[in-house]
């Protein structure tokens, strides 16, 4: 068993420290209000340099990038792993990746496909990319969290390109589901009865997705299961629809501009995975 530090004891670092804790890892934590740790088989240290000065391995779990920046000391952590989970955008972790490199620390960013009540367990995913040296010294340490996890590439952004690709989908998808309960209470139709309909719509996503990974893969767009032409009519009538209740068009109206940037490109008649290509 290893020693290792969790910097942030929100509901992710508490549930990080409570399952390196209960796997046997002597755990050292820090956090700006100390009682967050009163439950905690572990350490509380008094300051963030004498927690990350505890352990080989220290895992940042914090709001954002500038509180990592503003916790975090170089003398403190030279010659140790900086495990950074904090959420940010791809450059923000090339950039700590960059300043980690220059003070002989060992950086590795991170993220979690899961919920806090699913860490230690098969329902969680981890994704690191940055130093593999790094992530292979603390496998070990690391494999208390689940069995799933993979390692991205030497790139330190890689692992926040893939959280923010798919937090692009899920919020605008979100954004979406908010847009559809005022639609459908502006025509007179009840939450439970939209929400019901709108769960078995949501259930040919999957087929959705793969078709259009299917057409980038490939570099044809056939359009037959669905042009991009129809989808422009379809939208148009939702608009129609939307803007007669006088409700916010913005967001339907930004997604029916690309829809005509392709058809303007002649892309048309093609399937909408061509969305995907256009810059």
């Amino acid at each position: 068993m290893t020693s290792v530090t969790v910097l942030g004891l929100g509901p992710m670092g508490h549930a990080l420290a409570i399952t390196f804790a209960a796997a046997g890892h002597r755990t050292t934590v820090w956090n700006r209000t100390p009682s967050k740790a009163e439950d905690l088989d572990a350490t509380v240290a008094a300051t963030a340099a004498v927690a990350i000065e505890s352990s080989p391995l220290v895992i940042a779990c914090l709001r954002d990038y500038d509180v990592v920046a503003s916790v975090i000391d170089a003398s403190a952590l030279k010659g140790r792993t900086l495990l950074n989970i904090t959420g940010g955008s791809p450059a923000q972790a090339r950039a700590m990746a960059a300043w980690a490199s220059a003070h002989d620390i060992a950086y590795l960013d991170g993220v979690i496909m899961s919920t806090p009540d699913a860490i230690g367990s098969d329902r969680a995913a981890f994704f690191y990319s940055g130093s593999e040296t790094a992530l292979e010294r603390h496998r070990d340490t690391l494999a208390a969290l689940g069995p799933n996890s993979e390692f991205l590439g030497a790139d330190a952004g890689r692992a926040a390109a893939l959280d923010v690709a798919l937090q692009d989908m899920l919020w605008t998808s979100m954004t979406g589901v908010a847009h559809m309960f005022s639609l459908a209470a502006a025509e007179g139709i009840s939450p439970q009865f939209v929400s019901t309909h709108a769960k078995g719509l949501v259930g040919f996503f999957p087929d959705m997705i793969d078709m259009l990974d299917e057409q980038l893969r490939s570099g044809e767009f056939a359009g037959e299961a669905g042009s991009i032409d129809s989808a422009a009519v379809v939208m148009d009538n939702i608009l129609d629809t939307v803007r007669a209740n006088g409700l916010d068009d913005s967001v339907l109206t930004a997604a029916r501009a690309h829809v005509q940037r392709a058809v303007d490109a002649g892309y048309g008649s093609e399937g909408f995975g061509r969305l995907a290509t256009l810059r």
